[in-house]
């Protein structure tokens, strides 16, 4: 007999089949005994009411795995309106060690690094998979957006030679002998590969090793990367990160409705024109000083009231960063070159995204790199690609975990990290 799934229950009333899972929760009544077993797909019930079988289950403890085999029946107080009665339940393993908290009640009560020390088994719940699950249909709703629009995947290396990309700290490594680092980004590399395939992107890991301790940092986190040429600047990065998000929401939706639905979460909608504020206008905005050369986390999140406040969106783009808080790559505003052809996205008053126009030119990054003082070598076998001719260019990245926070409203993004790397954290 083929094993189902607890979703597909509901198809085979009348029927006996066969299910597998864990055990859920148990309750030990004194003529019956109810099963919930928990399987990739839910939740299913199942009722005993041989004075063996109960009492073989008494001997179960929650997060056994075991095999059921009963008939399925209609029964609108179970979920989903199913329960398997006259059941077969059969070990498929010894009985398994309790974990340090329950996972059967709605919410795990247990600290957040307790969860994280014992992610494996809280990983488990109902509410922590189904962030995970979110995550997943967001990366292939990511994935689907640009595949539709003629990118191509690339997979760039995450050990570099150099650690010359930006002014965040790296972890530093021994590559047989030699000096080697993990990767910030693979910035170099998309760009490099537009001059390959014109539009690229990359699912991947990056490393950052900047000492934050913060509800928001991860050393370790996973970076969704766009880079696409023949743009006329940064509003045509804009408007592909603008479809991108549209499609992951989507994909969120209908890949991942059921965890949408365990997290009660209204999903946002994308504006057709996400707003956008320049920097300077966004300092006004937000009631900070007008020579602030960033804006402070208290800024974005003034920044998100306003644009729910007056465009009723969830996103907001502020352009025209200072040229002096971009990398030296970023394409100046010909018309106010202190500032960049650069943007950020805010999501519910968070930075989730940061992009924009690229130099292109061989001789607008020789003087960039002059201009702050920096020498060529290091950068030597990236630059030296623009002297065979690469179209004007640029892109962006939406850091994942970010992104699932927001959108499940977690207070921290270690939350919906299945095993976070941070500051102090290594295991598991």
């Amino acid at each position: 007999m083929q094993r189902i799934l607890s979703s597909q229950l509901t198809a085979h009333v009348g029927e006996t089949v066969r299910l597998a899972g864990w055990v859920h929760r148990r309750r030990l009544l004194k003529s019956v005994a109810f099963l919930i077993v928990r399987d990739a797909a839910g939740l299913a019930q199942v009722v005993l009411t041989d004075p063996a079988a109960r009492a073989a289950l008494g001997e179960l403890p929650e997060e056994s795995v075991v095999e059921v085999v009963g008939t399925v029946v209609a029964n609108g107080t179970a979920p989903a309106g199913v329960e398997l009665t006259d059941p077969t339940v059969r070990p498929l393993g010894p009985p398994a060690v309790p974990p340090p908290f329950d996972l059967y009640r709605p919410a795990l009560t247990a600290t957040l690094p307790t969860q994280l020390d014992n992610a494996p088994t809280a990983l488990r719940h109902p509410t922590r998979s189904a962030a995970l699950r979110i995550s997943a249909a967001a990366v292939a709703g990511f994935r689907a957006a640009l595949d539709a629009r003629d990118f191509v995947e690339i997979h760039t290396p995450k050990v570099v030679a150099s650690s010359t990309e930006s002014g965040a700290n790296v972890f530093a490594l021994d590559w047989f002998g030699r000096p080697a680092y993990l990767a910030q980004s693979p910035q170099f590399y998309k760009q490099l590969m537009v001059g390959v395939f014109e539009r690229v992107y990359e699912v991947g890991p990056v490393f950052r090793a900047e000492p934050h301790d913060t509800v928001r940092h991860l050393a370790q986190y996973t970076s969704l990367d766009v880079e696409l040429g023949f743009v006329a600047d940064h509003r045509d990065v804009m408007a592909v990160l603008r479809d991108t998000l549209a499609g992951m929401l989507t994909a969120v939706a209908e890949r991942a409705g059921g965890a949408v639905a365990t997290l009660r979460l209204d999903l946002p909608a994308v504006p057709a024109e996400i707003p956008a504020v320049h920097f300077t206008e966004a300092l006004k905005i937000a009631g900070a000083p007008a020579d602030e050369p960033d804006l402070a986390p208290a800024h974005e999140r003034a920044l998100g009231e306003w644009a729910r406040a007056e465009h009723g969106s969830d996103f907001l783009f502020v352009t025209g960063y200072p040229m002096a808080k971009r990398p030296f790559y970023t394409h100046p505003d010909p018309r106010r070159p202190a500032y960049s052809n650069g943007f950020d996205l805010l999501f519910r008053g968070l930075e989730l995204v940061t992009g924009g126009q690229r130099l292109h030119r061989y001789d607008d990054y020789l003087a960039a790199l002059a201009a702050r003082g920096e020498p060529v070598e290091p950068y030597a076998g990236y630059v030296e690609a623009f002297r065979h001719g690469m179209p004007p260019h640029g892109g962006f990245a939406i850091g994942l975990e970010r992104f699932v926070a927001r959108l499940v409203g977690a207070a921290n993004v270690r939350e919906v990290t299945a095993f976070p790397r941070d500051l102090h954290r290594l295991t598991p």
